[in-house]
């Protein structure tokens, strides 16, 4: 898949504690475009078993919830995560593992011989999402999302990037600008979906969070990770194309309809195969949403 082909219109991602489970059944039914079960941070040392077994029960369905469900491990270099991703992998309402702290390609061809790859690494391992959480992994960023066929996407982890890096909560903007610009330019590079943004992780703070999903859709993210539900409509209507560019999108979509090659509009713009690429997304994304 070429950088602009990679299809993705997913623009909210809601985080929930792998050991509720009625949190999780409302998290189904929130609006969020994809649930983030998760046994990492936001689970308890003394339940991370419950909340693994509580998620395999709910992955043994076919159809969990409305949404696909995603799941975050604990980290790969821990004592936790092989057992449970050779528990859930195999389970059939399981749509993807999200990795934490990944600093190399290795790591993803560990995690996907837990999860029963064959000799091409290709069979019966769930699409999987890498988290770049640190100084080496945003520095690998192109060789992890290259590292292996079953990755379907990276993101960055800001919290522990920010920790790692000495960076304020404050200064996040001007900080993490490259972090962020590398995230993104590594997965189109790769032929990835741009990525979505970290969370925003002042619940009631939604004009910052409107503000900061402006920020984030300028450098190219797609979308963005949510700790509560109230924070979704912010970050779709962040996301939603305005009036004026899918009135834009249609005329290079157009356009492009009755020539093939590159051209250029009756207003001087230049089109060529990577615009109209961008713009049929646009349509796919106003469309969706």
């Amino acid at each position: 898949m070429s950088a602009t082909t990679a299809v993705n219109t997913f623009v909210t991602w809601l985080y929930v504690p792998g050991d509720r489970p009625d949190v999780v059944a409302k998290a189904l039914r929130s609006g969020a475009d994809v649930v983030l079960v998760d046994l990492e941070d936001a689970v308890a040392p003394g339940r991370k078993a419950y909340a693994r077994d509580a998620t395999a029960e709910l992955l043994a369905d076919p159809a969990p919830g409305p949404v696909p469900v995603h799941v975050r491990v604990n980290a790969l270099d821990g004592p936790l995560a092989e057992r449970e991703i050779r528990a859930l992998a195999p389970l059939p309402g399981l749509a993807g593992l999200r990795l934490p702290k990944v600093t190399d390609r290795a790591a993803l061809h560990r995690v996907a011989a837990w999860a029963g790859a064959d000799a091409a690494g290709r069979e019966a391992v769930p699409p999987l999402y890498a988290l770049l959480e640190s100084a080496l992994g945003v520095e690998r960023a192109f060789e992890i999302a290259t590292g292996h066929p079953a990755l379907h996407g990276i993101a960055l982890g800001e919290a522990d990037l920010r920790a790692d890096l000495g960076v304020a909560a404050v200064s996040a903007a001007s900080g993490l600008g490259y972090a962020r610009g590398r995230a993104v330019v590594a997965a189109r590079a790769a032929g990835l979906a741009p990525p979505p943004q970290s969370v925003y992780p002042d619940v009631r703070d939604t004009q910052g969070l409107a503000r900061s999903c402006a920020e984030g859709r300028a450098l190219g993210f797609l979308g963005r990770t949510a700790i509560h539900p109230r924070q979704l409509a912010v970050i779709e209507s962040a996301y939603r194309p305005s009036p004026e560019e899918i009135d834009a999108a249609r005329e290079i979509v157009t356009a492009a309809a009755t020539d093939a090659g590159a051209l250029a509009l009756p207003d001087g713009r230049f089109v060529d195969p990577a615009v109209v690429a961008e713009a049929e997304r646009t349509l796919r994304l106003a469309e969706r949403l």
